[in-house]
């Protein structure tokens, strides 16, 4: 009875201690996500201000972006266990709020320029609480969605190159709403992972999240410019 006893209270300690490493990995992801904010609203406004990014278009601004943006992404796995992993992530985040900043200027270009920002912020910030309320609920084991949401995220890189050279506006529209649908149901999967325990880092749980953030506001913001943006 008493190693019955002892089993069930280890396994008991256990469930404990890994409930505190999840809350405990979620707080930070969460704090590291808001701080991770501030660099991209730097970058993107340095963007517009100086009209660094604007001769980036087409297939230039592509390879800089994807470069760029590979380079980033492989420093923060290799420091995400360091010390040096935060502030790798918070230079990335400025990078990727550089590179929106071309975008947000053309925006800005439209009479209702600061309602559709604001508008497109004010959407991603309730797909991520509908998405953190759904997460914390569901019950179910959501891990079979990744491979899926993985085919249908190249499946939207592949249409977002080949409609660069085409210019469709309309094929511009379908991937917006296309990359809307698929991040927010990453956002979903991600934040199910790390309520789960399968995501044990809170630097690359925060990547993640930031990088489904980052593609539901572009999206957003690019559909409410072609379809809400009012010239003079």
């Amino acid at each position: 009875m008493s190693d019955l006893q002892n089993i069930e209270q280890t396994s008991w300690g256990y469930s404990e201690t890994s409930q505190i490493q999840r809350n405990r990995v979620m707080r930070n992801t969460y704090a590291l996500l808001a701080l991770s904010l501030l660099p991209t609203v730097l970058g993107a406004w340095l963007g517009v201000a100086t009209g660094i990014t604007q001769s980036l278009g087409g297939g230039l601004g592509l390879i800089v972006f994807i470069g760029g943006a590979i380079g980033f992404m492989y420093a923060i796995e290799k420091t995400k266990n360091s010390a040096a992993g935060v502030p790798v992530l918070l230079a990335f985040t400025f990078f990727m709020g550089l590179m929106l900043s071309r975008m947000i200027a053309m925006i800005l270009g439209f009479k209702n320029g600061p309602d559709l920002v604001m508008t497109a912020f004010a959407g991603t910030a309730g797909v991520f609480a509908l998405m953190a309320t759904l997460a914390s609920v569901i019950k179910r084991d959501l891990s079979g969605m990744g491979k899926w949401l993985f085919v249908g995220a190249l499946v939207l890189m592949v249409g977002g190159i080949v409609n660069i050279f085409v210019g469709s506006t309309a094929g511009m529209m379908a991937l917006s709403v296309a990359a809307i649908g698929i991040f927010s149901a990453y956002m979903l999967y991600d934040l199910k992972q790390i309520l789960d325990g399968g995501e044990t880092n809170y630097i690359s749980a925060t990547l993640m999240l930031y990088m489904d953030l980052f593609n539901v506001f572009q999206s957003l913001l690019a559909l409410l410019g072609l379809w809400g943006g009012e010239r003079d």
